[in-house]
């Protein structure tokens, strides 16, 4: 994929998430994704304080949570309007980066919570990304990472999309250094032609 296309595609999804920045934060305030996060916590040491990476962040919701759970939560998105609401919201740290130009410390970061965001990065970026967040990591660290069910990629409506099945995800997380702990898919308690959402949790390998 060309960088003309690559760009057309950051930017578009992006202007997408800027206009609509106040009515996603309405639609998505009270969305209820403890099942995530406690199985993201889980997956590292009890009673510590941890640094959390909480990759597309949107306008804060899960920053505010991990913060009032006793962590050190950074925020990072690449639209800059839900930057300063996040900010807002948690009064916690927030990078502005677009995905496909991150400039990530390495191990910096205890975990990664990526909630709905890497489905966004085009499917020749996705390695390149994951080993970036990869090298974010500290040793054993954790990547959760919840997105759309599917087999294909392209445009829905003005937001760019990579969907894919645990087999294809499985193959590109290995790819970048990642081992698959546990995985399980959403909304519970549905037929799994229903459950429209895979959710995994990976550990960054040496």
């Amino acid at each position: 994929m060309k960088m003309s296309d690559l760009d057309k595609i950051e930017k578009l999804t992006l202007d997408h998430y800027e206009q609509t920045a106040e009515s996603f934060w309405l639609g998505t305030q009270d969305h209820d994704v403890s099942q995530n996060i406690e199985a993201f916590l889980q997956a590292m040491p009890d009673e510590q304080a941890l640094d959390i990476l909480d990759f597309g962040c949107g306008p804060g919701r899960d920053l505010y949570t991990f913060k009032q759970l006793g962590h050190r939560p950074t925020g990072l998105d690449g639209s800059e309007t839900f930057c300063r609401m996040a900010q807002l919201h948690s009064s916690c740290p927030v990078l502005h980066q677009q995905f496909l130009s991150l400039k990530l410390e390495q191990g910096a970061f205890d975990g990664i919570f990526a909630n709905a965001s890497l489905f966004h990065i085009p499917g020749s970026q996705l390695s390149r990304v994951l080993e970036q967040l990869h090298t974010a990591l500290r040793a054993g660290g954790v990547l959760f990472s919840s997105n759309p069910r599917g087999n294909s990629e392209g445009w829905n409506g003005p937001r760019y999309g990579h969907y894919m099945e645990l087999e294809t995800m499985q193959a590109i997380l290995e790819q970048a250094g990642f081992s698959i702990v546990h995985h399980y898919y959403r909304p519970e308690g549905l037929p799994r032609d229903k459950q429209t959402w895979l959710a995994i949790v990976s550990q960054r390998q040496e």
